[in-house]
């Protein structure tokens, strides 16, 4: 169960992973050694999946966001599996969902530029088969885009 000082922690954290435990700590009062073993059991606990750098798309020349809805008829087991492996190794896809409603799959996909989306389209359609509707949308401008996840009071 988290405290008031967990969801503290766990919101610091999504700000910036690079403050030093000591930062942290004081931040929550809370001395070094206490804040560290509170880090580590949110870590054991599944809470922190992991501590990364968030890096830039456009810097990095990744310009186009394509957000991807599928259909399919397939629906066994053995051809989802062959769908998560292939996506699994697409490292254009950076969220893949499975869907109620219209759509069975939504991916995120980032990439150069619309050549670059063809070839990864030409990829993810000839990649598996019983995809029977590929139906692309273009971000046109970045309002709001974050990891933090709204952590309660």
């Amino acid at each position: 169960m988290l405290d008031k000082t967990d969801r503290k922690l766990l919101r610091l954290l999504q700000q910036d992973c690079t403050q030093s435990l000591q930062a942290m700590a004081e931040a929550v009062n809370l001395t070094s050694t206490p804040c560290w073993k509170r880090l580590k059991r949110l870590e054991d606990e599944g809470y922190i999946r992991g501590r990364v750098a968030l890096l830039d798309n456009e810097k990095l020349g990744l310009g186009l966001t394509a957000f991807v809805l599928i259909k399919t008829q397939q629906h066994s087991s053995e051809w989802y599996q062959a769908f998560v492996d292939l996506t699994a190794q697409m490292p254009e896809v950076l969220a893949f969902y499975r869907m109620a409603g219209e759509y069975d799959y939504l991916l995120q996909v980032q990439v150069a530029d619309m050549k670059s989306y063809d070839n990864f389209y030409k990829r993810l359609v000839n990649g598996v088969p019983g995809l029977i509707d590929v139906t692309s949308s273009f971000a046109m401008e970045k309002i709001k885009y974050t990891t933090a996840l709204p952590v309660p009071e």
